[in-house]
């Protein structure tokens, strides 16, 4: 076949997919809204049985997209749904990672339409997991299913969609351990990030690692009447609340011994060329409802959720929290807290420097305990590999301009876990945008976010296909 033939034929398969996306794209959304409908909260255990309903559903959902073959894998906790499609054993091979568990609702009060019963308002998808990552990981299936329906899958494709991300997958670990033969690709694709903007979109090349802890505070053996005790008597709650402060110091430095040790620190070249990035930070106040910003001295707002560690109070409680008042000094009080950390940050031995130091600034009228949750570590995923470069022509035909390299504050801990399981790279194409309040009551994902990324899923197929032949 001639250049100029081989070209059109490529240019005809483009828009064949484009147009079956196109005259479909209401049923998609009708089948993403039954997903969404799904509570599936792997947080919570009363669930369990919706997170086995949804993984069950996607199956369903991949085998009439076109998988020669699906699979809903048990784990020690919730399933793995897999899937493939298998084009050719001399075709690269593209692992797409998502999963189908969602954050809580609370507080269900602020919720401005009922998070499991998906809302379109000013054309935003409103529920729980319209964009994490429900409505992200959707995309590749319809897009996969575009593709299958045109005959134009170029890649072989395998899925592995999870059940426990926003607990810190924890039996996913053992499941990549236990099933590395089949897991084997090229890349491992993920759309779980977010964008800039959509007129300055990007693509995530570094995600910050996480470790997670939880504290106890532990006073008298019973709550106590805060009349007779009060003033003679620690109080867990106060207690608490004066560990945690002292956790980050009036310059945004946090104050646990060897924390920042091995922070790798950037060059001020490097400084400059992620602060290039467009960013308003009157817009940013504006967008939060927030009179100032705060963090680490000497750093900016881009600089602080990027490419520098940070400390968080998650969740805090203890003694009378029900409406009314009841005066007691409580017996227990606890707080959940995170630290998100950047390379080349060790998350264990974080947690072991924050369990150290937390033991050792509690007073001696009070006991605690300190126990790690979950964590992973920082992952950076390098601009010069050929699956970056192919995102990055997707994104810019898609959007119809290149996108910007960006360092994300989010983490997704078991990304750098296929990198040392696998020994398979991910790249990390997310349409999400800060607007989506992920994590938040009246989470979204806007109608334009989710055809733009089922305009660039095939393209990304397309381009890394032609890069391998070339």
């Amino acid at each position: 076949m001639a250049n100029g033939q081989w070209l059109m034929a490529k240019f005809l398969i483009v828009k064949q997919v484009q147009a079956y996306i196109s005259e479909n794209r209401e049923r998609f959304l009708e089948e993403l809204f039954e997903v969404l409908r799904i509570p599936s909260i792997s947080a919570q255990s009363s669930h369990k049985e919706d997170m086995i309903k949804c993984a069950e559903h996607l199956a369903m959902a991949l085998a009439k997209a076109g998988a020669d073959s699906t699979e809903v894998i048990p784990t020690e906790g919730n399933p793995v749904v897999y899937a493939e499609k298998i084009v050719s054993p001399d075709a690269k091979t593209v692992l797409v990672y998502g999963h189908y568990d969602v954050m809580p609702v609370d507080p269900r009060e602020e919720w401005n339409t009922e998070p499991f019963e998906p809302t379109i308002i000013n054309n935003r998808i409103y529920a729980r997991g319209a964009d994490d990552d429900k409505g992200q990981s959707f995309m590749h299936i319809k897009a996969f299913e575009a593709m299958c329906a045109t005959d134009s899958l170029p890649c072989n494709v395998k899925f592995m969609l999870e059940g426990e991300e926003e607990i810190g997958s924890p039996s996913l670990y053992g499941f990549c351990e236990e099933y590395k033969e089949k897991l084997k690709a090229d890349i491992i694709l993920v759309s779980d990030t977010s964008m800039i903007s959509l007129d300055t979109p990007s693509i995530t090349c570094g995600l910050r690692g996480l470790t997670y802890m939880e504290v106890e505070v532990i006073g008298p053996n019973k709550d106590l009447h805060s009349g007779l005790f009060g003033g003679a008597v620690a109080n867990p709650a106060n207690v608490l609340t004066r560990l945690v402060a002292s956790l980050v110091d009036e310059n945004g430095h946090i104050t646990i011994p060897h924390f920042y040790d091995k922070v790798r620190e950037l060059t001020a070249e490097e400084r400059d060329a992620f602060n290039k990035a467009p960013f308003s930070l009157e817009s940013y106040k504006q967008a939060l409802d927030i009179d100032d910003i705060e963090g680490e001295v000497g750093y900016t707002t881009i600089e602080r959720t990027g490419i520098r560690p940070s400390l968080d109070v998650n969740g805090i409680w203890g003694g009378y929290t029900e409406e009314g008042t009841k005066t007691v000094i409580p017996s227990r009080a606890y707080a959940k807290i995170s630290m998100r950390l950047v390379p080349d940050q060790d998350f264990e031995e974080i947690g072991r420097l924050f369990e150290e130091h937390f033991r050792n600034i509690a007073p001696k009228s009070v006991k605690v305990n300190v126990k790690f949750l979950h964590g992973g570590a920082p992952y950076v995923s390098p601009t010069d590999m050929e699956a970056y470069k192919a995102a990055e022509k997707a994104v810019e035909e898609a959007f119809g301009r290149k996108p910007l390299p960006f360092y994300s504050g989010g983490s997704i801990p078991i990304v750098s876990g296929f990198e040392r399981i696998l020994g398979t790279k991910s790249i990390l194409i997310g349409f999400g945008l800060a607007e989506d309040a992920i994590h938040s009551p009246n989470e979204s994902y806007g109608l334009n976010q989710f055809d733009k990324g089922l305009a660039t899923i095939p393209l990304f197929y397309k381009h890394f296909a032609e890069q391998i032949e070339d």
